[in-house]
C-alpha cells in the first residue's frame, strides 16, 4: 500500500491498518555509510526501519523504498511523510555494500541520549547489561535484541569503546534499538558503582571464573557484565564487580560469542525469576 492509499497493484491488507508513529522531516545528502550526517543515522531491513517508523521518539527525514516493502509494513505512512519509491539496485546504492536492506531504507535523527539514573529509577527486577569495549556493532545488536526478548532494562556501554548508533546494530536488533534504552556513559568503572549503589549485584562473566552463573545469582537485581572476546573485560572492571562467573560450557569449547553468552545469562536471570514466581 502506498502512503496515500493508491492502486499500486500491492496486496490490501486484512483488517484496519495502525497508524505508523513519529515525525517527519526533510534531509539531503549521506550516502552507504550508515550514518547519513552529524547527529543522523541511516537504517535499513524491515525489522529495523519498520520498529523506527513506530517509535515516537525517532525524528524521520526521509524513507527511500519499493512499493511491496511499503506494503508489507505494519501500519500506515502519514500523507505528508518524505518517501521516495525506488527500485532495489537504487537503494542499494543508498547503503553499505551487500547491506540487505529489504526494500527500506530510512534517514532519520540519532535517539536522544538516556542517563543511567533513570534506568535506575526504573524495574528493579529487570536486568542490566554492562557491556566493557565491546566494539562489533553486529555484537551489539545482536545483545540489544536478545535484551528485549529476556526484558532487560538496558545496556550500558562506554562511549569511546562502542560501535556508534547505525544501520548495522540497527539491523543486528531486529527492532530492539527502539525498544532497549543503549545508556552511554563516559566511565564504565563509575558507571558500575552507581549501579551497585542502587542495589543490583554486579556479576562479571568470565571463563576462568570458578562458580557458575547459576551459583552466582541471588534473588535481588542483577547486572550482567561481560567483555570483548578475547580480551574479556579488563581487570578494572573485573574489580567493580561483586562476583565472577562462568557459563556451564563443554570443555571441547573454548569460549562462547558475546552475544550468545549474554543471551544465555539473560535466560538464566529471566528462568530464576519465574522460579521465584512459583515459589
Amino acid at each position: 500500500m502506498s502512503r496515500n492509499g493508491d492502486d499500486t497493484g500491492a496486496p490490501q491488507d486484512k483488517g484496519k491498518r495502525r497508524a505508523l508513529r513519529g515525525r517527519a522531516g526533510r534531509m539531503q545528502g549521506g550516502r552507504g555509510s550508515g550514518r547519513a550526517s552529524k547527529g543522523a543515522v541511516r537504517l535499513w531491513g524491515h525489522h529495523a526501519v519498520e520498529a523506527a517508523l513506530k517509535n515516537p521518539d525517532r525524528k524521520h527525514r526521509k524513507l527511500w523504498a519499493t512499493r511491496e516493502a511499503i506494503a508489507n509494513l505494519d501500519g500506515e505512512l502519514p500523507a505528508d511523510f518524505p518517501l521516495e519509491y525506488a527500485q532495489p539496485a537504487d537503494l542499494g546504492r543508498l547503503v553499505a555494500r551487500d547491506a540487505p536492506h529489504q526494500g527500506l531504507v530510512l534517514d532519520c535523527d540519532s535517539l536522544e541520549d538516556i542517563f543511567l539514573d533513570d534506568v535506575l529509577d526504573g524495574d528493579p527486577s529487570r536486568p542490566i547489561v554492562v557491556l566493557d569495549q565491546v566494539t562489533d556493532p553486529h555484537n551489539v545488536g545482536a545483545i540489544l535484541r536478545s535484551a528485549a526478548a529476556f526484558n532487560a532494562a538496558a545496556i550500558v556501554t562506554q562511549d569511546r569503546h562502542s560501535p556508534p548508533e547505525s544501520g548495522t546494530v540497527a539491523k543486528s536488533a531486529s527492532g530492539a534499538l527502539e525498544i532497549v534504552p543503549w545508556v552511554r556513559v563516559v566511565n564504565l568503572a563509575r558507571a558500575l558503582e552507581d549501579i551497585a549503589e542502587a542495589g543490583y549485584w554486579r556479576i562479571g562473566l568470565a571463563g576462568e571464573a570458578k562458580s557458575t552463573l547459576g551459583q552466582c545469582l541471588p534473588a535481588g537485581p542483577v547486572a550482567l557484565v561481560l567483555g570483548a572476546e578475547g580480551e574479556g573485560m579488563r581487570h578494572n572492571i573485573q574489580q567493580h564487580c561483586d562476583a565472577l562467573a562462568r557459563l556451564p560450557i563443554s570443555e571441547a569449547m573454548e569460549s562462547l560469542n558475546v552475544s550468545n553468552a549474554a543471551a544465555i545469562a539473560l535466560y538464566a536471570v529471566a528462568t530464576r525469576a519465574e522460579v521465584e514466581d512459583e515459589d
